[in-house]
């Protein structure tokens, strides 16, 4: 047997950092004057980091791999009938430490597989609990939402006032729902009329006293149907009325005559 081949078990249980006593330190020794097994010594710990990070990232060649598995094998564990074995020592020491380096590395190797697995059982959980963070912030502003949308139509005290076309046949029927106290205003209407081009409905809040107030504008879908929801309107403003004109599409600062649609609070 070469003096390579002699500590070539050595190195492979160094590079896993399980030798230890006599050995490591002729081992240590061997190495201050050898530069093909330092050598061969930084190819097997960098074959274990690759092993490593590919629990994490990804897979490292499958070189080295055996390499490192193939330098491990070479630890083998003496029979009572070898014959022509170098001499290393008394049987049952080596016998002992070949054992020991294997459990060594085999404890190594899971160990690395734990640390891993929890890493990524950590991460998996931090994401976990930072979409359902995103989901509860998400529903509470949808149900927000919805309860301000509700407001106006559910509360007792919202008023409610229903307007139909001043002409007849009342065909165009609109309800408004508005809570003045939170300045809310819901308006369904139903049936209107088509529009001339670059023109569009707008709503008004007539107040107790002062000039109508904008309240939104809005267009009919093809089955005649519209929707205003909670436009801004002055803090506290209290409605006599509320109206519909016919505006261009930016909408009006005061309401252009006629007016299409009309009614009172309930």
């Amino acid at each position: 047997m070469s003096e390579h081949e002699q500590f070539a078990e050595d190195l492979a249980l160094l590079a896993l950092n399980v030798l230890a006593g006599d050995e490591r330190a002729n081992l240590e020794r061997h190495l201050a004057t050898c530069a093909s097994c330092r050598l061969e010594l930084e190819q097997l710990r960098g074959d274990g980091a690759l092993l490593a990070l590919s629990t994490m990232g990804p897979k490292p060649p499958m070189r080295a791999r055996q390499r490192l598995v193939d330098a491990v094998a070479l630890e083998k564990i003496p029979t009572s009938g070898a014959k022509n074995a170098p001499e290393m020592g008394h049987p049952s020491l080596a016998l002992h430490r070949s054992w020991w380096g294997w459990l060594g590395w085999a404890a190594t190797a899971a160990v690395i597989v734990l640390a891993a697995s929890l890493w990524k059982e950590n991460a998996q959980l931090h994401l976990s609990l930072t979409l359902a963070k995103e989901r509860v912030i998400e529903d509470t502003r949808q149900l927000d939402e919805l309860q301000r949308v509700a407001a106006p139509i559910l509360e007792p005290e919202a008023q409610r006032v229903t307007l139909v076309s001043v002409k007849t046949p009342a065909q165009p029927q609109g309800k408004a729902f508005y809570l003045r106290n939170r300045g809310n205003l819901v308006f369904v209407a139903s049936n209107l009329l088509p529009l001339p081009p670059q023109k569009a409905y707008e709503l008004w809040l007539i107040p107790v006293q002062g000039t109508p107030i904008p309240a939104g504008v809005f267009k009919p879908d093809a089955h005649g149907s519209a929707t205003v929801v909670n436009p801004p309107l002055p803090a506290g403003a209290e409605a006599k009325a509320f109206a519909i004109t016919v505006e261009n599409e930016g909408g009006a600062t005061s309401p252009t005559m006629p007016i299409v649609m009309m009614g009172t609070g309930e």
